[in-house]
């Protein structure tokens, strides 16, 4: 009997059918156009190359097939950098848009180099593509492949997380960057990083020019298959390629996985009055979804919307998907404003969309994790109702309810309850996992969490939009004073909320993602649309480490006593009976006074009482019973003990109203409850306790 013998360095890599694929003997250009009536190839020597130094026709007879032009240009190499251009009808009555005068971006670029060029002749200019050779030493690098259930998530964004001169690398702003501040990463705990967009977008605007208000956030895709190379720490043509699967590598061997946020929902060309650069110019009917034949449906309100149900586009998304999973052993994607994925070809939600189905069915795809930002910007709302049991969803309830009850509005006792439970009332109706709600309090759209507690209202005046853009609504508060401020009792009490906040994300039943530098109390000086921002404002200070050293650790511990700890992040929801013959429910909630909570109380203080889970869906025996006090009222409040909890040892993990380190005890050795049972819990603050014992 043969044995199959396993080659260590055998990589399986997914070579995409359109673009520029090398070959032995040179390059096969591919592109998508069915009403072209010519199609041309431009090649350049070198990135500044105003015009091409050849231009090579497609023959229609023989250079193309169905749909698609394809040609083999003999002698190329890796690192030729090209365009293409296409002739065709101008008729925006019908959706045509052609120019044969453009230089267009191909879709299926795997890099750009260079920016938008100058010129005064009308002719635009755009980065050219870069032919890329893939191959890669991953040295047996594998996607991590933890469960979702485990995962603790950090929205980052690549720039701005070493940008500034306090983080004392070696290649701030860059791929490599990041690499450089993994072991902060590690020391955090985190699982996974969510990178904000890093497929290209522009750097300067269509003529050229520095852009009046930067791009800094990368939400303005120019082409989906390639890394950004504005990201890059070398700027040699297509070297981002290498940096950023540098990156990956070094993020994975830390045991961090690597998220991507993706915006296949618009592209940088705009409406009518938009530049063509790739999309328009080759066949703009299919690409995006127009109205009477000539407007562009702007359910994304960037201009236009990708039309992601039409088959060539819907192909195209899939070719890229798996583009990134298998040539980038990127672990999974946010999708950026995915409800647009819910709309037909006429711009219509439509119910069990193609789209979202096939991308969760997908068996190339199945090992990745699949995050929808499930909103759009033209009214759509599909929060616990996107998708399947695959698809995970940005909770925007989760975000409003926790704000809501710290902030002391009136109602949110309830909601606090069902968020902290793992939202049931949101996706246990069609059989999908607590694991589908990725719990939130802040995102990159919208204040820090310092802010939050800082800020009444947004100050957005530094994006020259006389502060009328972002977000009017908020949830936040100032506690009696707009913005920093010496005053002791206001410091304090902005000092319980951010750890309130973060103590009830990191141990609430669903997917926690914490927003970067949140945990070091990073402040966007009150700006809550930073979009443009690229400079202090939106950079990490690295100093924040050390200053806010205590909520550094605050935030670690809590991290790890989540990852150590499957009471608090259970794959089934609780039901609220007893676990394994026990006489104690999984969960069960209480007033102050230790009696069976009033629902109808008026006032913000309860305790849950959450049991360990059973040894089936904890075989290790490592959960244990926790009790969670919460009093968001203005006064201290006395917490008696539930009876059930008798017999056993309380210890204090958490009180946020205490000073640093007795805010929190990182090995759950804090003080046992007097014999009274009875606890003064602060105003605006929130306790843990955790049994010692493992139930028996």
């Amino acid at each position: 009997m043969l044995m199959r013998q396993p080659c260590p360095d055998l990589q399986f890599a997914y070579t995409p059918p359109f673009g520029a694929s090398l070959t032995e003997k040179g390059v096969q250009f591919s592109v998508f156009s069915r009403s072209a009536t010519e199609m041309r190839l431009l090649l350049y020597n070198k990135v500044t190359d105003r015009e091409p130094a050849q231009v090579i026709d497609f023959d229609r007879g023989t250079d193309r097939w169905g749909d698609v032009w394809s040609l083999h240009v003999p002698g190329l190499e890796a690192g030729q950098l090209y365009h293409f251009q296409a002739s065709g009808p101008w008729e925006p009555e019908n959706g045509h848009r052609f120019d044969s005068t453009a230089r267009l971006i191909d879709p299926y670029a795997q890099a750009l180099a260079g920016t938008y060029q100058k010129g005064t002749d009308g002719v635009v200019r755009p980065p050219k593509c870069v032919v890329v050779d893939g191959s890669f030493d991953w040295e047996g690098d594998r996607h991590v492949r933890r469960d979702v259930s485990e995962s603790v998530i950090y929205e980052m964004h690549v720039r701005g997380f070493t940008k500034s001169k306090t983080a004392k690398v070696k290649a701030p702003g860059s791929y490599l960057g990041v690499i450089e501040k993994i072991p902060y990463l590690k020391s955090l705990g985190i699982t996974s990083v969510e990178l904000m967009p890093v497929h290209e977008f522009p750097i300067k605007d269509p003529q050229g020019k520095k852009l009046s208000r930067p791009n800094y956030w990368g939400y303005d895709p120019m082409a989906f298959f390639a890394p950004h190379r504005g990201y890059a720490h070398d700027s040699a043509p297509g070297v981002q390629v290498n940096e950023f699967k540098q990156m990956v590598k070094a993020l994975h061997a830390a045991g961090i996985e690597v998220i991507l946020d993706v915006v296949f929902n618009h592209t940088c060309e705009g409406n009518e009055h938009g530049p063509t650069l790739s999309f328009k110019g080759l066949e703009n009917q299919v690409y995006y979804i127009l109205s009477e034949g000539q407007h562009y449906c702007n359910y994304s309100g960037c201009g236009n919307t990708i039309n992601g149900n039409h088959p060539v586009v819907r192909e195209m998304i899939f070719h890229c998907l798996r583009h990134w999973v298998h040539n980038y052993h990127i672990d999974g994607f946010r999708f950026d404003l995915a409800s647009i994925l819910s709309r037909d070809r006429n711009g219509n939600l439509i119910p069990n969309p193609p789209m979202v189905e096939l991308i969760a069915e997908d068996p190339m795809l199945a090992d990745t994790k699949i995050i929808a930002e499930a909103w759009d910007a033209a009214g759509a709302y599909q929060v616990g109702s996107f998708g399947n049991h695959r698809w995970a969803e940005w909770n925007g309830r989760y975000r409003d309810d926790v704000r809501g009850f710290w902030r002391g509005d009136a109602g949110t006792l309830g909601p606090l309850a069902t968020r902290l439970a793992g939202s049931s009332d949101l996706y246990q109706h069609a059989g999908r996992p607590p694991s589908c709600s990725v719990n939130l309090v802040t995102t990159h759209d919208g204040f820090t969490m310092n802010d939050l507690v800082s800020y009444k209202e947004k100050h957005n005046h530094a994006n020259g939009e006389d502060n009328n853009d972002g977000d009017n609504h908020n949830i936040s508060d100032n506690y009696g004073v707009e913005g920093p401020t010496r005053k002791k009792a206001i410091s304090t009490i902005r000092s319980q909320q951010i750890r309130n906040m973060l103590a009830t994300l990191l141990t609430s039943q669903g997917v926690p993602m914490i927003v970067s530098g949140d945990e070091a109390r990073r402040t966007q000086k009150g700006n809550n649309n930073a979009y443009c921002q690229d400079n202090d404002i939106s950079w990490f200070d690295w100093r924040l480490v050390e200053k806010n050293a205590d909520l550094v650790r605050f935030v670690s511990a809590l991290i790890n006593f989540r990852k150590n700890q499957p009471t608090i992040r259970r794959r089934e929801y609780l039901t609220g009976q007893p676990v394994d013959g026990r006489k104690v429910p999984d969960v069960s909630w209480y007033s102050p006074s230790g009696d069976p909570l009033n629902w109808d109380q008026g006032e913000l203080a309860m305790a849950a009482y959450i049991a360990a889970p059973s040894r089936i869906d904890d075989p290790e025996g490592l959960g244990r019973d926790v009790i969670l006090m919460f009093n968001s009222t203005g006064d201290h409040r006395e917490f008696h003990f539930p009876e059930i909890s008798r017999g056993t040892q309380w210890n204090l993990f958490v009180d946020t109203a205490a000073l640093p380190p007795e805010d929190i005890y990182p090995e759950v050795d804090g003080p046992m409850p007097p014999n009274n049972r009875v606890v003064e819990v602060g105003r605006h603050s929130m306790r843990i306790y955790v049994c010692i014992a493992a139930p028996s």
